[in-house]
């Protein structure tokens, strides 16, 4: 074999090599055990008298809603929130009835339908959609978002002091919030925003919401009457003390030689200095892996760090592989070596766009009960 540029430098026994790969496209591993276990975990955190939500928005962030609900739910989860109404719909399906399901966005001007038929609660962001929700579902939940501070969604203090009497009569199912800053402990934005919430909700007599995963961490005067967990249900800081989630490997496409002098991938990206054996890994931007990653990010062969080697392409990636005795047949992203947080750092960014961002190539599998 012209080892130079053949297909491999001696593969893994027993025919599991390039030339039979086990697979031909990523393997992302999905542990709904988990899952559950986190959402268990932060559940304890607070007060047995607080509902512990769960947020599922962007697909359960971006590793397959209907699953990733059914576990939740089977591990006590009853409410569930999703940023828009389509989200809330698919979310009924896999649900069924029963659980409560309530969309952050609010009623959007064509949300109505989608609203009655899956039985959803909107969580209402203005004067608008409050007119909007009353004349449409009169008599139908809703909550009412308030803003604290953030400056995103909800009504403003001078807003919700003038709409209050109106809305209250209505029967509002909860209010809620949200902090700018909460995987900051230290940031005076979270008493202030506290102090706001406070202001705005004393006396209602209506379940109240301000903690999200960041929230729950901050200490019970964040919690009130419900939290709303999100990444940390996904293994995902601020919650260090989660279990992880996701594992990602990529099938070694490819092998050779290149010397000193000679480069890797686009714009010459990377010029070796020596004699180097490059492995070409199957996954890039198009699956998620940001393009920021070039030149930045390791993968990993069991323990063994193996550099990325110029720019992320749309599919492949270049993997110093020089150091390893033999070429494997995949390499491995997102696992106990390296989380996501990990792997965001390297791209400058953080877990929940790395998690979004993972593509549909990917072959996905989902472990439960120890399968």
């Amino acid at each position: 074999m012209n080892r130079r540029r053949g297909v491999a430098f001696g593969l893994d026994p027993g025919g599991a090599g390039l030339e039979n790969p086990r697979m031909s496209v990523g393997r992302l591993t999905i542990d709904l055990d988990a899952v559950a276990a986190n959402w268990r975990a932060l559940d304890r955190l607070s007060a047995a008298q607080v509902q512990t939500a769960a947020v599922v928005k962007a697909d359960a962030y971006g590793l397959g809603v209907a699953r990733v609900a059914r576990a939740l739910a089977a591990a006590g989860a009853r409410r569930f929130f999703v940023a828009v109404a389509e989200e809330g719909v698919i979310l009924r399906e896999a649900l069924g009835p029963g659980p409560e399901i309530s969309v952050f966005s609010g009623h959007m001007e064509g949300d109505t339908p989608l609203i009655a038929e899956a039985g959803l609660v909107p969580m209402l962001n203005s004067l608008e959609q409050m007119t909007r929700h009353f004349e449409a579902l009169p008599g139908h939940p809703f909550g009412v978002q308030l803003d604290s501070g953030m400056n995103r969604l909800g009504l403003e203090p001078a807003e919700w002091e003038a709409a209050a009497p109106l809305v209250l009569s209505q029967g509002p199912s909860l209010l809620m919030s949200h902090l700018a800053c909460a995987d900051e402990p230290e940031s005076a934005m979270n008493p202030a925003q506290l102090e706001s919430f406070l202001v705005m909700t004393e006396g209602t007599g209506v379940p109240r919401s301000l903690a999200a995963t960041g929230g729950i961490l901050l200490g019970a005067e964040y919690h009130f009457d419900l939290t709303r967990p999100g990444i940390g249900l996904y293994g995902g800081l601020p919650f260090e003390a989660a279990q992880p989630v996701v594992a990602l490997d990529l099938p070694v496409v490819q092998a050779r030689e290149i010397a000193g002098g000679e480069s890797v991938g686009y714009g010459q990206g990377f010029v070796a200095e020596h004699k180097m054996k490059v492995a070409t890994v199957s996954g890039g931007y198009a699956d998620g892996l940001l393009r920021a990653l070039s030149n930045e990010a390791v993968l990993f062969h069991g323990d063994v760090p193996c550099p990325v080697l110029g720019r992320v392409s749309m599919d492949l990636i270049g993997v110093d592989v020089s150091h390893l005795e033999a070429v494997p047949d995949h390499l491995t992203v997102l696992g106990a070596q390296q989380s996501v947080d990990d792997l965001a750092n390297a791209a400058g960014t953080i877990g929940y766009e790395i998690l979004t961002s993972l593509g549909p190539r990917y072959r996905r599998e989902y472990l439960r009960g120890g399968a």
